[in-house]
């Protein structure tokens, strides 16, 4: 089979690096892809959002199946585009993608199928969005409409924080139309989590628990990011949790979506938040997680090629996925003044060291390969005596440990973070935090137990 890969962030290198465990591929490209894809696929100079140049360029090389990472090809209808010409597609429609691309609709879906979430107003106007903060109060939450890149969601501790995003949303429009309109909604107390599913339109199946770290400092301090960490499975889903969140949030979700006529067919992400232990939707995303597919595939037994073409075929009655027991985690490193401006082209050194340690892996995200100041672009593999890796965007690297627990697989991130170097780096120390101290609590616990008479 060939095989295309649209992205080039730390999410497509790993799709790559499982598809390429099927035998049965024989040609795998990405588009535009990485400095990591180009070690094991053919990077093709085609970007996310040229849909018709991926479509000319599958139709000419024959490609068999396209799988989509990003959200954006999504919302702009590559699914929809491929089809027409009969081409082999791995995502949802455009008419699908509005659970992500709108979440004005998303929250509207939400009201009509009683999917829990927080309570929420939306806002064309910015001078009402205002008056109803101050009317509330903080904390609060802004949330643009459109797609923001993972930004467009303001947790504002301060009635003043969130009048600043209402501006900054509304009226400098530092996110462009996305902008148009704002929701306003209650601030969820709890612990996040992040629960993916495959659909087929109709059946569904699960991938393992995981959960993101959005924030940029450790602590979960600082401005929100597209994700600067992940753990799998999250001890914080329990069995109850993981499957109210199926039946209370994703199911319906799916069904409202065939009332309206949409054939939901893809990966689906539930970001919910567990308040009082019970989940409530924060947002639906159309793909899968970023970073949380590089904490949840080196955990993933089964054939993810079989999976997905089932999927597409609406056969995915009574399968099911085998899982690796063990934890994983992944660790973000990050350019210098991520998530604002940083600089590009910085050497990286340490990789092929970090990757001598047992049980790691190393996703690229932001990286590209040059050999005489020139992009190694649509070189099928990477000769590192003819080139070196430089950083190409925010989110550089993602470095993956496991580990038979969070703790273990905690030490073998940090140890292969600590053997990688590049100018201006910087990432979050406490990756998994929260699990170890779930772990250390039922330690407590079981000591308080068998002390009891």
């Amino acid at each position: 089979m060939k095989i295309l890969i649209v992205g080039q962030g730390g999410r497509e290198h790993a799709l790559a690096w499982k598809i390429r465990q099927t035998t049965k591929v024989k040609t795998l490209y990405c588009a535009p892809g990485n400095g990591g894809t180009a070690q094991i696929s053919q990077n093709i100079p085609i970007e996310a959002d040229d849909l018709i140049g991926l479509r000319n360029f599958c139709e000419e090389e024959k490609v068999d199946l396209t799988v989509v990472g990003p959200e954006m090809p999504l919302s702009l209808g590559i699914t929809d585009l491929f089809k027409e010409k009969g081409l082999r597609v791995f995502g949802p429609s455009r008419a699908a993608a509005q659970l992500e691309a709108s979440k004005v609709f998303t929250k509207e879906l939400s009201r009509s199928e009683n999917i829990p979430t927080a309570d929420f107003e939306i806002f064309e106007d910015a001078k009402k969005a205002k008056d109803f903060v101050k009317s509330k109060g903080a904390p609060i939450v802004v949330k643009a409409d459109g797609l923001a890149a993972g930004k467009g969601v303001i947790v504002a501790k301060e009635e003043s924080e969130a009048l600043e995003a209402i501006d900054e949303i509304m009226v400098k429009r530092t996110f462009g139309s996305s902008g148009n309109k704002v929701i306003v909604e209650e601030c969820l107390e709890g612990e996040e989590a992040s629960i993916i599913v495959v659909s087929d339109g109709e059946n569904i199946v699960p991938l393992a628990s995981s959960q993101d770290h959005k924030r940029v400092f450790d602590g979960d301090r600082g401005p929100n990011t597209g994700g600067m960490g992940a753990y799998s499975p999250a001890p914080a889903v329990t069995d109850k949790v993981f499957n109210d969140t199926i039946s209370s949030i994703i199911k319906p979700a799916i069904r409202g979506m065939r009332k309206k006529g949409i054939d939901y067919r893809g990966a689906l992400y539930a970001g919910v938040m567990l308040s009082k232990g019970e989940p409530k939707l924060l947002e639906f995303n159309v793909r899968f997680g970023d970073p949380e597919t590089q904490a949840i595939f080196p955990r993933l037994k089964s054939d993810f090629l079989e999976l997905i073409e089932l999927a597409i075929d609406g056969s995915l009655k009574n399968y099911s996925l085998g899982w690796d027991e063990r934890s994983c985690v992944c660790v973000v490193m990050a350019a210098g003044g991520y998530p604002g401006r940083y600089e590009k082209g910085k050497e990286i050194f340490g990789i092929e060291k970090a990757l001598e340690i047992t049980d790691t892996l190393v996703f690229h995200a932001g990286t590209d390969i040059v050999r005489e100041n020139k992009p190694l672009c649509g070189t099928a593999t990477y000769d590192k005596k003819k080139g070196k890796v430089i950083t190409n965007g925010g989110r550089v690297l993602n470095v993956i440990g496991l580990g038979k627990d969070i703790k273990k697989a905690i030490d073998k991130a940090y140890s292969a973070c600590g053997k990688i170097k590049f100018d201006g780096m910087h990432y979050r120390k406490d990756i998994g935090y929260r699990a170890v101290g779930r772990l250390k609590s039922k330690a407590r616990a079981k000591n308080i137990r068998i002390s009891r008479p």
